[in-house]
């Protein structure tokens, strides 16, 4: 009987010991996809002479290889590395198949050529978004813009459950998403949104929460980087500046830092 005990015992010591070792490995911040959005024959938003699939690209890649260059305990993982159409489910499906910690997903923005905030130059700045319902018809714009890819895309109807875009009704989906992930997409939005307002001396037009495909299909925190207004020529000037994209990657880059530093300070 005693035995018996004994070995019960070893066996529940075992499991626990290898739950234990489990949740530290889950605290580790070792894989971040990084996603250039739009690309091939989706351009994305446009500004006077620069196209968002560039920019984005470009600023992911820089990403990219500051991240290599100085946290080598990190695996980076991109959507894409060239000027290639990858279709919204399979860069959250890259994310999940490849057990990633973080998804970062890189965009820019736009008004509407034709309306007066356009045309007055007077809207800019950064906005980083977490997956939630809009609360304003402007981050549901965002919102519709983003998630306008799936029109590109054969097979909608089975991949994406019937989801269009562009209808109000289709968003109801995402009035029920709860997830285990929103606090610390939280928490890397805020520190993406500081370090452009203080250390890149970007606008923050802060954190918002809107509801994105791309955001909503991934397994782990994740966040959506509109960099900067097209719209905006001073804004589109800056974007397309290799100097402006290496000083936005940075941002982001101490931002996945400071992210990483305080998920790991917690394990023992």
């Amino acid at each position: 009987m005693k035995n018996i005990v004994f070995t019960i015992g070893l066996i529940l010591l075992f499991i626990l010991s290898s739950f234990t070792v489990v949740d530290e490995r889950d605290l580790r911040v070792n894989t971040v996809v990084i996603d250039a959005g739009h690309g091939g024959k989706d351009s994305g938003t446009s500004g006077a002479v620069s196209k968002e699939k560039n920019i984005a690209l470009n600023i992911a890649l820089k990403l990219g290889k500051t991240i290599e260059q100085n946290l080598k305990d990190v695996k980076v993982i991109y959507t894409r590395t060239s000027d290639k159409f990858i279709e919204l489910e399979e860069r959250a499906q890259i994310a999940n198949k490849n057990g990633a910690d973080l998804f970062i997903s890189i965009h820019c923005n736009s008004l509407p050529r034709s309306t007066p905030e356009a045309k007055k130059q007077g809207i800019y700045g950064t906005e980083t978004y977490i997956m939630g319902m809009h609360t304003s018809d402007a981050n549901f714009d965002v919102a519709k813009r983003e998630n306008a890819v799936i029109l590109m895309e054969d097979g909608i109807k089975e991949t994406y459950e019937g989801f269009d875009p562009n209808s109000p009704e289709s968003y109801i989906l995402f009035s029920l998403y709860q997830s285990a992930y929103m606090e610390n997409s939280l928490r890397l939005a805020e520190k993406i949104e500081k370090q452009f307002k203080e250390r890149v001396q970007r606008k923050s037009r802060g954190v918002r929460q809107a509801g994105f495909w791309v955001l909503y299909r991934t397994s782990m925190p994740s966040v959506l980087v509109e960099t900067g207004y097209l719209s905006n020529k001073n804004e589109e000037k800056y974007l397309s500046d290799p100097y402006g994209q290496t000083l936005i990657a940075s941002g982001l880059f101490r931002a996945f830092r400071d992210y990483k530093n305080e998920i790991e300070s917690t394990i023992n």
